[in-house]
């Protein structure tokens, strides 16, 4: 039997719907669904309840960017975190991989990407703004680039950098024991939790 000839269409529309997914490819897609088929119905509405939970009620912390179920997240909520170091870092994976190392206990700013003329991103695009805000309020001592160690990073760090200079904040980057051209979700907890702790003067050069 072919992909394209299903013999229910409700089994052709949740096939198509799961093939949209990044990496997902119709065969992938179709052994998923038949999956889901074999198993009981309250399993199977809990799954759905969830996706549209997720869509409908995630929050977006006002202070960080970061996924939260309420307005403001866990980790900028801390009372034991260190409110006064703020890493910047593109996306939530990133701060995942971060807090996964142990190793930090500041807070996040997640911008949301990092600038990619290619992919038709630029610096409108991203948490610039938001960033600027909290470094005006004076509260921020220093602020760590842990951008991918990628052009893209770079043109990143370096935007930011010129944009915020003026601000009588120091900067500094993650050392490099993360190997150029990696992102960061794909380091490993060690190496990425030593880059934090040796972090480096960001240079503009």
């Amino acid at each position: 039997m072919s992909y394209q000839s299903f013999p229910s269409q409700i089994l052709e529309d949740a096939v198509e719907q799961f093939s949209k997914l990044p990496g997902i490819g119709k065969k992938t897609a179709l052994r998923l669904v038949l999956h889901l088929l074999k198993q009981p119905t309250d399993e199977v509405a809990h799954f759905g309840s969830a996706i549209v939970r997720l869509r409908n009620e995630v929050k977006f912390c006002k202070t960080c960017n970061n996924i939260s179920d309420t307005e403001t997240c866990r980790i900028c909520s801390e009372l034991n975190r260190n409110q006064s170091l703020v890493c910047v870092v593109e996306n939530i994976k990133d701060v995942m991989s971060i807090e996964n190392t142990g190793q930090y206990h500041g807070v996040y700013h997640v911008l949301g990407g990092i600038i990619s003329p290619m992919d038709g991103i630029g610096p409108a695009d991203l948490k610039i703004d938001t960033l600027e805000m909290r470094i005006t309020s004076g509260k921020i001592k220093e602020l760590i680039f842990a951008l991918s160690a990628t052009t893209e990073g770079d043109t990143t760090c370096f935007y930011l950098y010129r944009k915020l200079a003026k601000y009588d904040v120091p900067f500094t980057s993650i050392a490099r024991g993360v190997a150029i051209g990696d992102e960061l979700e794909y380091t490993d907890t060690i190496t990425l939790g030593r880059s934090i702790l040796n972090r480096l003067p960001f240079e503009s050069k």
